[in-house]
């Protein structure tokens, strides 16, 4: 799916400066928030800046940093007591990781002010899927097409197939990797313990 290019210039605009204002709410300065989230600091200032959108392995390490969901990095799909329709080949996408060819995306429900967050992630053969995730809330994955491998540090690794899932607290860290020849089509739910809430401060 392509994403329209003024639709995904609001969202890197919206999400640089959801990120800037928690980091500021948080006390820390670039540098510091940088080295938090193992990225570097012309990087973070080109997303705080709207001039790149971070790939959801990065947004996840700086919410991490920042002691917050992901969600309330990202602008609300709808509003918290809305009625959203999302139709085939809409919905806000992002990379998986920063690698060439990662897997992608797609935001179906979720951002500041939500509890659940719902993202549907296409992965093709060879696609990254980025290292180690970790969250708030619990979670369930569930197998819509394609093989993969759930891997819960010190718990263990389950494979799925089509039609499978698997729930666990979003707190254990994981990561996922697709197996078999074909690509894979995911569902993920998260139910965040608190609704993340928007930032707020001048733009």
């Amino acid at each position: 799916m392509l994403q329209d290019p003024d639709a995904a210039a609001d969202l890197r605009v919206a999400v640089g400066q959801a990120i800037r204002r928690a980091r500021e709410a948080a006390g820390l300065s670039m540098r510091a928030l940088a080295r938090a989230s193992e990225m570097s600091q012309p990087f973070l200032s080109q997303v705080e800046k709207g001039e790149t959108s971070p790939s959801l392995s990065s947004l996840y390490r700086l919410a991490h940093a920042l002691g917050l969901p992901p969600s309330q990095l990202m602008p609300p799909v709808s509003a918290p007591r809305g009625v959203t329709v999302l139709r085939r080949g809409e919905g806000r996408e992002l990379p998986v990781s920063d690698a060439p060819g990662t897997a992608s995306g797609r935001l179906l429900s979720g951002g500041a002010g939500h509890l659940l967050e719902v993202v549907e992630y296409h992965v093709e053969p060879g696609a990254d899927l980025g290292g180690w995730f970790e969250s708030d809330g619990e979670m369930t994955v569930y197998v819509i097409d394609g093989e993969v491998e759930v891997t819960l540090e010190h718990e263990g690794s389950w494979r799925l197939g089509a039609g499978e899932a698997i729930s666990h607290p979003a707190d254990i860290r994981h990561r996922w990797a697709r197996v078999g020849d074909g690509a894979a089509r995911i569902l993920l739910s998260v139910a965040h313990a608190h609704p993340a809430v928007a930032p707020v401060g001048p733009a």
